[in-house]
């Protein structure tokens, strides 16, 4: 086959899978909207008095009069009724009842009460394609709370095409529960469990996330300098040095991660991709000696800190930013824009 009739077929095929989703896409948004006409007809009814068994008898008859369409369980019906009560006079979450399917509306729905929540989720599974059980992961994982309060200095270093991106790509706290580590353990031992378990630790590290090699040999001058881990973020395009710490954070940790980056992006990194990126994952940090540490660094630095237990540390949840600061974080990220 010809280079010219090979393009030919190739472009038709492109073609055909965009029609292919477009159509799957009308399709979504069809029933969506059924769904939604449903639920508000059952809360309108629900308002009027009547009685919960106005549900099971609308179930039964539609299941009867189409029997080849699925959806129309009681549970269902009662969740149609939900969807249209919470989300019906919410200006933040009404646009978006269309983007995503009606099995990762009920997960949010079930799992996220709070509304700035749901927008996050709703927004973020739409743009990085997540499927139904990706997107139980990242709720249970407190992604949006990890977005929301990690420490970078990316709005002063990263270029503006992928900022967002990046901030998104670096989590406040990782969760290591998968690794068999006492309470003592070394940071060699943790680097090795974590390269043992490296399918795991990707995940934890979110998407987009490939492992390139660790204790990633720098030779500067004849001397030999390792990076504890070495990633490829590939939305990013950019090598990301990770470096391990079992104590603290020290302002001194930094320095270290601006020369493993400065090396890196003399030495290693391709022409065509971006500048690397370095997150320091410790067991403690300072919140405001980070802050300090960061400031008027010309390298992109994350810091975070883990755990080997599923519990989030201590007042973790107090870190959170008030109200205004949210709303600044979440319309960052609904700017944000990806690769189709």
């Amino acid at each position: 086959m010809e280079s010219i009739e090979k393009s030919f077929i190739s472009d038709v095929i492109v073609k055909v899978r965009q029609a292919q989703y477009e159509a799957l896409k009308a399709v979504n948004i069809h029933l969506i909207n059924l769904y939604w006409e449903i639920g508000k007809s059952i809360s309108e009814k629900q308002v009027e008095s009547w009685g919960k068994s106005v549900v099971p008898n609308l179930s039964k008859e539609l299941q009867k009069e189409f029997p080849e369409v699925s959806g129309f369980s009681v549970t269902n019906l009662w969740l149609m009724a939900q969807f249209y009560t919470e989300y019906h006079l919410l200006e933040n979450l009404q646009p978006l009842v269309g983007e995503i399917s009606w099995t990762k509306h009920i997960v949010i729905m079930t799992k996220c009460k709070d509304n700035t929540q749901r927008q996050f989720y709703t927004v973020a599974t739409k743009k990085f394609g997540w499927t139904k059980d990706v997107l139980r992961h990242q709720i249970e994982n407190k992604t949006y709370e990890k977005y929301l309060l990690n420490q970078t200095n990316f709005d002063e270093t990263v270029p503006e095409k992928i900022k967002n991106q990046a901030i998104l790509a670096v989590k406040d706290h990782y969760n290591f529960d998968f690794l068999e580590l006492n309470d003592f353990h070394s940071e060699r031992e943790l680097e090795l469990e974590l390269i043992k378990n490296v399918r795991k630790f990707l995940i934890e590290m979110g998407h987009h996330f490939t492992f390139v090699g660790s204790q990633f040999n720098l030779n500067v001058n004849e001397k030999e300098y390792k990076i504890d881990l070495l990633l490829y973020h590939r939305l990013l395009q950019c090598l990301v040095a990770i470096d391990l710490k079992i104590n603290d954070f020290e302002p001194e940790h930094k320095g270290k991660m601006e020369f493993y980056l400065n090396v890196l992006n003399d030495k290693v990194k391709l022409p065509n991709e971006n500048d690397s990126i370095g997150i320091i994952i410790c067991k403690y940090k300072d919140r405001t000696v980070v802050e300090y540490s960061l400031k008027n660094t010309q390298n992109p630095i994350g810091v975070a800190t883990y755990s080997t237990s599923s519990v989030l540390p201590e007042k973790y949840k107090d870190f959170l930013p008030n109200k205004q600061l949210i709303e600044e974080r979440l319309n960052e990220f609904l700017n944000l824009k990806t690769e189709d």
